[in-house]
């Protein structure tokens, strides 16, 4: 069964215009009704300012302030516009110590280029049927980067 995304507001952050417009077609495909877009992660925090959104799916190589940069100003700015948002990382860069960095700079979700309306759509019925906590600590804010719910019995912990 499909979700009505029609309530949600998306924000793109993508310096690529021809991708800003794949990325709305797909969304609107999907019932969205309130797209904004932003070429880099600078104008997306002014914009943020002024205009809240639901979700924010940002590239994450940008100019001049890239989506991890933004993402991690997000997270941690005192005067951030947007502390909660969930943030979908978009790129063509998927080794995963970059999946691992984005993920430590408070990204929600990866979707990796080429971009597919199937994956669109996964990640934001993760971001939208599946919310993770929020953890704020003195070394990370972001989405609880645990992935795994099933229970420890003590098995498999780690060696003091």
């Amino acid at each position: 069964m499909a979700l009505d995304f029609s309530r949600l507001n998306v924000m793109i952050v993508d310096d690529n215009p021809h991708m800003r417009i794949l990325i709305r077609d797909i969304l609107l495909g999907f019932g969205v009704k309130d797209v904004v877009e932003c070429p880099d992660g600078s104008e997306a925090i002014s914009e943020l300012r002024h205009r809240p959104a639901d979700i924010v799916i940002a590239d994450w190589m940008m100019e001049p302030l890239d989506g991890l940069d933004f993402t991690r100003l997000i997270r941690t700015a005192n005067d951030s516009p947007s502390r909660f948002v969930p943030i979908i990382m978009l790129t063509g860069h998927t080794e995963r110590h970059r999946i691992v960095e984005a993920r430590d700079a408070g990204v929600t979700e990866f979707l990796a280029k080429p971009v597919t309306a199937n994956g669109l759509y996964a990640r934001l019925r993760s971001v939208v049927e599946n919310p993770r906590q929020f953890v704020q600590t003195q070394s990370f804010s972001g989405p609880d980067r645990r992935r795994r719910t099933e229970d420890v019995d003590g098995r498999d912990r780690r060696k003091d």
